[in-house]
């Protein structure tokens, strides 16, 4: 219990809290932008065209799976964040893109445009938080950084994580595709550039917050 109260674990705490608060509210502004959603929710649309069901409850059991997959690959990356994920994220997102559908009605083209561009930094700015802090991250993350825990080698060298990340995103983009969800600008532009813009925002952002608190 004392290790809860020191400086470090705080911070951790509030910066997974943050990062998946971030992560959901992100979702609804790629929601409400219509340019398409991240490449993971691409999947999530997919699928909920298979099976309708109420979106968050669909997330939480897409999640739950794949959770239980990761608990056999790599249980170090479940934590408290994991639970935010699969119980919260979903629900929030759904809050967010209501909201902002209220507050704003139907966006214009700049309205879009800012809503996509709000949902790309913030997404990325969510899961450099929540990777950073050390708590646990979504059964979707946990993935390609299992793989790139591994070291895996192509022509000789060492595929870094920002590469296996674009992987990752463009299998579930094509997935999404092929069960009926309709990637946009913004699911191309999230599969393409989410693993890098994520290793800078750590780099510039969360990593200097985390050893602030050292």
């Amino acid at each position: 219990m004392d290790q809860l109260k020191t400086p470090l674990m705080k911070r951790r705490i509030v910066m997974a809290l943050a990062g998946m608060l971030l992560a959901g509210v992100s979702v609804g502004l790629f929601k409400r932008a219509f340019f398409g959603v991240d490449p993971f929710q691409c999947l999530c649309a997919g699928l909920n065209n298979l099976i309708p069901i109420h979106f968050g409850t669909l997330y939480m059991i897409i999640n739950a799976v794949m959770l239980i997959a990761v608990f056999f690959l790599d249980r170090h990356y479940i934590g408290i964040s994991t639970f935010i994920n699969l119980f919260l994220l979903g629900y929030v997102a759904e809050f967010t893109e209501g909201l902002l559908a209220k507050i704003f009605g139907m966006p214009t083209l700049p309205g879009q445009i800012a809503f996509l561009l709000a949902g790309i930094v913030l997404s990325c700015i969510a899961a450099a938080l929540y990777y950073t802090a050390d708590l646990g991250v979504s059964a979707y993350d946990a993935i390609p950084l299992h793989i790139a825990d591994k070291r895996p080698r192509l022509f000789g060298k060492a595929v870094p994580f920002r590469a296996v990340r674009i992987c990752t995103d463009l299998i579930c983009t094509l997935l999404g595709f092929l069960m009926g969800c309709v990637p946009g600008v913004g699911t191309v532009i999230t599969a393409l550039f989410m693993g890098p813009l994520i290793t800078f925002f750590r780099k510039t952002i969360s990593d200097p917050l985390l050893k602030k608190a050292i």
